[in-house]
């Protein structure tokens, strides 16, 4: 059990007669059995009051001040920001559809409908605009930037049908102890939309082979790498198309990537220097040789086969999956970035769709916040729900201080 969860302690003991002996004399405590389980509270509501005092003077007929108003996220919204700070981890951290929200909470005897609640959401990602403005000034900067991007359906998108689909993007970077992940919506996937993310951008670019990366890394004179779990997803779509029980080059190719990936754990906690040399003495040769087979396998194997699609496809980005090697701090693979992504894959499921352009970048800075939040180890909920509560009195100039990684523990 985690040892932050407040204890309630219920003691059990034996009443008096129990503690007889039976020489006759009384027994006495000599410590205790203690088992633990998880007590979950379901949500409390409350309401929470604003009073304002009023202020008159005896002697004057017109002299009346009123306490200023409280500072709050939303200040037309009955949601307070523990209301919109659950709300919106339910949905974004959790893929709960707001019209399950809807219901959640009548069963409390509070009514805000679907509608109410989206509009709510999309005035808070509104405020926190100028929270994602500083992630995206701070990512730039990163040493490694991870990039990936996913589907999304847009309802609503100007000069396209409900049916075309537009993209989520996401980077990650950042300073190791101050971790970034954004989000980044656009209704295409063209290399224009990957130059306008990378604008400015010095550091090494790690993605998987889709050619707009290739292009805006040439284009820009980046370092580009390109990731080996994505190469070795394509060997194993080969070894499910293989006869079943038998082995064949699908597996030859897993095996010589399983080596590589055996020198990164090996190295996982040693520092950039011993993981250079590491890589240098065992990594290259096997890249060596796994190059040497790919060019002889090519010859033999039918292009359109999902082994001959696995093969060429490493083959083509073999300058980019082999550099890695070059410097320790460079990763293998872009699993931080297709990490990022999935609770965003997870909640497609569940909500489907975003109704207009709107809705869809209210949900890429809301993703935003809560990816780098969980980044940083907070726990969502509460860094929300301590971000509302001072995001109102915190001026632009000084919002790092409402940064996750500068939340107390």
């Amino acid at each position: 059990m985690p040892t932050e969860l407040p204890r309630v302690r219920r003691v059990l003991e034996l009443s008096e007669e129990e503690r007889q002996c039976a020489c006759g004399c009384t027994l006495v405590e000599i410590g205790e059995d203690i088992s633990e389980q998880v007590d979950i509270i379901p949500a409390r509501v409350q309401v929470i009051q604003h009073v304002r005092k009023k202020y008159a003077c005896k002697s004057c007929d017109d002299t009346i001040k009123v306490a200023p108003k409280a500072k709050v996220l939303l200040p037309k919204s009955i949601a307070s920001g523990n209301t919109l700070a659950y709300v919106i981890t339910s949905k974004y951290a959790d893929g709960l559809p707001l019209y399950r929200l809807s219901g959640i909470l009548a069963r409390y005897g509070i009514e805000l409908s679907r509608q109410t609640l989206s509009e709510s959401v999309l005035k808070v990602a509104d405020k926190i605009k100028r929270l994602t403005d500083h992630l995206k000034q701070q990512l730039i900067d990163s040493a490694v930037l991870f990039m990936d991007e996913t589907r999304v359906q847009v309802l609503n998108e100007p000069g396209k049908t409900p049916e075309s689909p537009s993209y989520m993007w996401v980077q990650r970077g950042g300073l190791p102890s101050k971790p970034i992940v954004q989000f980044h919506y656009d209704p295409g996937r063209s290399a224009d939309t990957a130059k306008g993310l990378l604008k400015d951008f010095e550091g090494t670019l790690m993605s998987d082979g889709y050619p707009a990366y290739r292009i805006v890394a040439k284009h820009q004179g980046l370092i580009h790498l390109c990731c080996w779990a994505h190469s070795r997803r394509k060997f194993i779509d080969a070894q499910k198309a293989q006869p079943k029980g038998k082995t064949g080059k699908a597996d030859m190719a897993i095996n010589f990537i399983a080596k590589l990936y055996a020198v990164e754990k090996h190295t996982k906690d040693r520092d950039a220097a011993q993981r250079h040399h590491a890589r240098q003495q065992t990594s290259g040769p096997v890249l060596e040789q796994f190059h040497a087979w790919l060019l002889k396998s090519q010859q033999q194997v039918p292009p359109k086969t999902a082994l001959g699609k696995a093969v060429n496809y490493t083959l083509a980005y073999w300058p980019e999956l082999s550099r890695y090697i070059e410097n320790g701090r460079w990763p293998i693979d872009n699993n931080p970035a297709e990490n990022a992504i999935r609770p965003f894959v997870i909640g497609r499921k569940n909500w489907l769709f975003s109704h207009s352009q709107r809705g869809a970048k209210a949900s890429a800075s809301l993703y935003s916040l809560i990816e780098t939040a969980k980044a940083n180890g907070k726990e969502p909920y509460r860094y929300l729900s301590w971000l509302f509560e001072r995001l109102p009195g915190t001026s632009r100039e000084n919002i790092e201080v409402l940064m996750p990684w500068n939340m107390p523990e």
